[in-house]
């Protein structure tokens, strides 16, 4: 175990040390990300019987704009996708939520520039959707939760960079409504994802 740790300490040293001084600031840039992941998703229930949520695959992108030294704006949209079963393991269909996110991040000005830790929060617009295992699709309420997340950024090089996120959404339950029932689902979840971000100037 000492062993892994010291050599993930090493390869992390390395990482960070390696060239040149380039992106300590996206002040005044406006960036594209691309990002994918995992969703640990809330359980819900449905006809008095709780559901126990997968973990999910999550994908998506948005746009990113330094407003100073500090803060940035992001706007992002993801797509994640989980299925759900009963306590005896029986299939109880598949949700989806396609995520709205909107927030502001706090940008942490290290004396490694290359490498930006950040953190943020703000508001999401969860639309959701539900099928059943018999294939009925049902009707799934729209929420507004808030959302927030760590992160870090690497640039290799000035206008790209690698980026890892951790994100936990709070969001309160919505009615399901089907043709063959009733129930309630929770949108609230913790996500990972990694990624990339291209600046444009």
């Amino acid at each position: 175990m000492k062993k892994i740790v010291f050599l993930a300490s090493l390869v992390l040293m390395l990482a960070v040390g390696s060239g040149s001084a380039l992106a300590d600031s996206i002040k005044g840039r406006l960036g594209v990300t691309g990002r994918i992941g995992f969703l640990l998703p809330a359980d819900s229930d449905f006809e008095n019987l709780k559901l126990e949520s997968d973990a999910g695959f999550l994908g998506g992108g948005g746009f990113i704009y330094g407003i100073t030294d500090n803060l940035a704006a992001e706007i992002d949209v993801t797509r994640s996708e989980f299925g759900t079963n009963r306590v005896d393991g029986r299939d109880e269909g598949d949700f989806g939520i396609t995520n709205i996110s909107l927030g502001v991040q706090y940008r942490f000005l290290i004396p490694q520039p290359k490498l930006v830790p950040y953190a943020g929060a703000g508001l999401d617009i969860l639309v959701s959707d539900y099928k059943r295992p018999n294939g009925f699709n049902a009707d799934v309420d729209t929420t507004v939760g808030v959302h927030i997340c760590g992160g870090i950024d690497y640039f290799f090089m000035k206008q790209l960079a690698l980026n890892a996120e951790i994100k936990g959404i709070v969001a309160p339950q919505v009615d399901i409504h089907a043709p063959d029932g009733s129930g309630n689902f929770d949108p609230s979840g913790v996500s990972g994802t990694v990624g990339i971000r291209f600046f444009f100037n």
